[in-house]
This record gives C-alpha cells, sequence and structure tokens, in this order.
C-alpha cells in the first residue's frame, strides 16, 4: 500500500515512531506555503526560524533513507493551499492511502477533515506522541468540578506522573512556591550568563520570502539567527538552562531589566512547540539536574519552571480544546478599540513599552511577564478589541502557535472569556511594573505621581477601566477591594483620572 503521510510545521518529532523503520511504500510531504504565512503577519523571525526548522528536519530524516517531497515557498509545484497539495501529490503518486497526525490548531483541523472529505482514498490520523496529555483528557477531568482552575490539574498532573513528588505528598512540602518566584533582579545581584545562539545564516530563506512577496514585520539578522533550528541545538538549549539557568530562573522568574532581556529564562519554547523536543523530556532532565544540585538548587526554581510546562502548557492545550471554536470570538468586556500603532514600531514615550514592544520586534521574544502586564495590561486598559490583540500576539513571539497563544491572550491578558481561565483580569497602574522592572526610572513618566500630565499613564488608565467596566466585575470577588478602592475614591479625583485617560486612549500616539 503506497501511503503519503503529512507533516506540519509544529511536528518536528524526530522520535515519533512514523520513523522508527525506513518504509520504501511511504512518502512524507512537508510544505512552506502562502496559506500558512499569510492567516496572520508574522514577524520575520517565526517565518525564517519555521522554514529553516522544516527544511533541517527533512534533510536529517532523509539522511536515514526515509522518502521525502518537500515544497520550498519558492517551489513551481507548491500551490500554496494545504489541500490542493495533498490532492495533487495523490494523484501524482497513485497513494493509496493518506496519513497525517493530529493538528494542534483548529483552523487546521478543520482543513485536514474537510480534505478526508473530499478524497476517495483510505485515510487515517495519528497522534502526535508530544503532549503529556490527550486533546479531550483536560475536558473529562473537570466533569465533576464546579471551576476549571489549573491548580487543580497542575497537582494532578504531579501525581500520575511522579514528577517532584515524595510518596503522594508533594516534594518540599508545598505544591507552589509562586511568591518565592517574584523577585526584581538588579545588576548588583547574580549575574547573569551570555545566552546561547547559534548565529545561522539564513539569508537564502530571507531572499526566497522576499522574491515571493510575503507580507511580514519585525527585524532579524540574517546571517546571526539565533534560534535553535534542530533537535540537537534545541538539547543543547535545555543543557544550557540546566547548567546556568536554572539555579536563579524561578528568583527572576517575573524579573525585567533594559540591560537583560532574557534573564534566566530558558528561552525553549519555539522548541516545544516546533516539538523538536518533547515537554517529558524537557522536565526530567530539569528535575534530574536540580535531585543532582540539591545543594546549590532550591527547589522553588525548578518547580516553577515545571509548573509552566506541566501545568500551563498542557492546561492551556486541554482547555483550548475545550473551548473552541467558539472561544476566539469571545469579548465578555465589549472592548472594540484598535490595537494601537505603537505596537508595530516602538514609539512610545513610555519606557516600559518602549522597551516590552522594541524587544519583541527585534528578538521575536518577549517572556511572560513581559506580554501579560504590560503588552497585555495596557491593551486591555484601553479596551483594545481582543480580535487585535490575538492577531499581533500570534504574529509576533517565534513560540505563538494559536493552542498556547489564544488561550493565554484572550483568556489570561484580555479576560474577553469572562473568566474561564483566569478569574480576575491582570490588570495593574504602574506600581506593579516599578515594583518588577527597572523600566521606570528612565522613563519621561513618573509612577509615583497619581495625577497631573507627567503621571504614569498606566495610573489614569487603570483607575478608568474599573469604572468604565464596573458592571462587569460587581460579583466577581477576587475583584472586591479594587472596586471597594474606586468606589472611596474622591470624585474630583476620580473625574481628573477619567479625564487623562480618554486623552491618552484618543490619542496614544502622543504618550
Amino acid at each position: 500500500m503506497k501511503r503519503l503521510r503529512l507533516i506540519l510545521g509544529d511536528q518536528l518529532n524526530k522520535n515519533h515512531s512514523w520513523f522508527d523503520e525506513v518504509d520504501k511504500d511511504v512518502i512524507y510531504f512537508m510544505a512552506e506555503t502562502k496559506q500558512e504565512t499569510g492567516y496572520t503577519k508574522h514577524h520575520i523571525q517565526k517565518i525564517v526560524g519555521f522554514f529553516k526548522a522544516m527544511r533541517q528536519f527533512k534533510n536529517e530524516l532523509e539522511d536515514k533513507g526515509h522518502q521525502f517531497i518537500y515544497y520550498q515557498i519558492s517551489s513551481k509545484e507548491n500551490k500554496h493551499n494545504l489541500q490542493e497539495n495533498i490532492k495533487s501529490l495523490i494523484k501524482q503518486n497513485k497513494i493509496d492511502k493518506f496519513e497525517y497526525q493530529h493538528p494542534d490548531e483548529y483552523r487546521v483541523d478543520m482543513y485536514l477533515k474537510e480534505l478526508c472529505n473530499d478524497i476517495s482514498i483510505e485515510k487515517e490520523a495519528f497522534d502526535t506522541e508530544h503532549f503529556y496529555t490527550k486533546r479531550e483528557d483536560l475536558t473529562e477531568f473537570y466533569k465533576s468540578k464546579k471551576e476549571k482552575v489549573m491548580e487543580y490539574f497542575y497537582r494532578d498532573m504531579r501525581k500520575k506522573h511522579d514528577i517532584l513528588m515524595d510518596a503522594n505528598q508533594p516534594e518540599g512540602g508545598q505544591w507552589n512556591f509562586d511568591k518565592s518566584n517574584r523577585k526584581k533582579w538588579t545588576k548588583k545581584k547574580e549575574a547573569v550568563p551570555s545566552y546561547l545562539n547559534f548565529e545561522h545564516d539564513v539569508s537564502d530563506i530571507l531572499k526566497e520570502i522576499d522574491d515571493q512577496k510575503i507580507n511580514y514585520f519585525g527585524n532579524i539578522e540574517a546571517e546571526k539567527f539565533p534560534w535553535p533550528t534542530s533537535r540537537r541545538e534545541s538539547l543543547r538549549v535545555l543543557r544550557f538552562f540546566c547548567d546556568e539557568l536554572l539555579v536563579h530562573f524561578g528568583d527572576y522568574e517575573d524579573a525585567m531589566h533594559t540591560e537583560e532581556k532574557m534573564l534566566f529564562h530558558s528561552r525553549l519554547s519555539f522548541a516545544l512547540n516546533t516539538k523538536m523536543i518533547s515537554p517529558k523530556e524537557t522536565i526530567e532532565r530539569v528535575v534530574k539536574h536540580y535531585h543532582e544540585h540539591k545543594n546549590d538548587i532550591d527547589i522553588s526554581q525548578v518547580e516553577g519552571f515545571v509548573r509552566q510546562v506541566l501545568g500551563w502548557r498542557e492546561y492551556m492545550r486541554g482547555m483550548y480544546w475545550n473551548q473552541m471554536p467558539g472561544y476566539k470570538s469571545k469579548n465578555k468586556l465589549q472592548n472594540t478599540n484598535k490595537l494601537l500603532d505603537l505596537y508595530w514600531t516602538g514609539k512610545t514615550k513610555m519606557n516600559c513599552l518602549k522597551q516590552a514592544v522594541n524587544q519583541s520586534l527585534d528578538h521575536a521574544y518577549a517572556h511572560h511577564i513581559q506580554r501579560l502586564m504590560i503588552l497585555g495590561n495596557f491593551a486591555l486598559l484601553n479596551m483594545v478589541d481582543p480580535d487585535e490583540v490575538d492577531a499581533w500576539y500570534l504574529g509576533i513571539y517565534i513560540d505563538a502557535i494559536e493552542w498556547v497563544e489564544i488561550t493565554n491572550t484572550r483568556g489570561m491578558s484580555q479576560f474577553a472569556d469572562g473568566g474561564i481561565i483566569a478569574t480576575k483580569p491582570y490588570i495593574s497602574s504602574g506600581n506593579y511594573i516599578n515594583k518588577m522592572s527597572n523600566y521606570c526610572q528612565s522613563c519621561q513618566y513618573k509612577v509615583s505621581k497619581k495625577e497631573g500630565e507627567d503621571a504614569c499613564p498606566f495610573n489614569h488608565l487603570y483607575w478608568n477601566f474599573l469604572s468604565e467596566k464596573e458592571e462587569h466585575f460587581k460579583s466577581n470577588q477576587r475583584m472586591n477591594m479594587m472596586m471597594n478602592l474606586l468606589h472611596k475614591m474622591d470624585d474630583e479625583k476620580l473625574k481628573n483620572h477619567k479625564k487623562q485617560a480618554k486623552k491618552i486612549i484618543k490619542n496614544p500616539n502622543a504618550y
């Protein structure tokens, strides 16, 4: 039986059982298409990163004897449409059976289901053999629970997979060391090791993209592309994280600094989300390293990392499949404003936003607090349409694939789902940013000022937002303290906050 097997750009798992043996009757198919570069506007490093990793994956498996048909973005045979490419190949190669691995995006899942309905040959879908959980596991887990709180799921996963457990109790005596992961980093504290960069020359890929007139944004050094694009390189990043960064990861997990863009973050998300490495081997390596270096590494460092990968990552994927397709249109707070120009240009007088946006434009990367408490916070306080926020986040970050992006953005960041993912909106005035970073020290606005033209715009926007959305939060117990403070505020003071906020929202490019 002659089989055609599709591999998507985020399915670069060399350890998949498909590749255990070479079969002369199996043809693997991969393609770089305008259908995928065009469903949203992407950062150039994201497009290049995927293409480079896909080509490397194909070459390595081809060297082992597997048959590949690979369409580059410039290939003449490329129809730039998933369904049309596959239909054509089935006909040309007299294929008897079409096989694919379950996509992680609802959009692509629908494409493939439609394709399977259109073709008359045998077809079969397989698991990607990547995640700890299946698509439907989280739905099943929460069937008997009133709330879909991540903590319940995380603890169950720790027990089920015996990770950081002492018999049936959490190692270290508690499940969560989040309160230990909120330290501010300064240059006087622990030195940050030089980052592990790979400096690939991707000029040829960039030229192909430009020749095909692909629309993109962001910046790139084509001769020094820094991201891992193979399994071997991804494992080097994992080793580097364990050897050099894990010791202080948890401490400064939420910290931000103008001179240290990455701090002690692993930068493994691109490797994980393309499946070049698995969450299981990642966690096993990190936990093993911790157990071998307990005298040097506190459990709060490793638990913070495990919570992100085993808890949050698997939880977000489960919630995605639990909530789609309706989740994509949720806008509980009824926000309709346009995304501000500064998100595309980085031009703003607000130093925290300038740092976070320009870092994103330069590196296709920002860590979770920059994404949540600066970029997401400002968009929410400006009451931006979550559709526009989703599109920007999905395009700008090299690790952004819809299953993990939309749940974090529309759910946790923008509270557009009304509390399905997060029990309250993640908003703050300038105080939080000042607490966790040095951004405010060199900003022309004064974070300590609550009133006036030179007061931090976050301070005005925060109270205006609470006032504007009061009806949405009146029954939310977690918002009681903030709403009480709002109600106790002097009328004239609130009026001033709202007046200044309206000026900012109306003309954000002036700030």
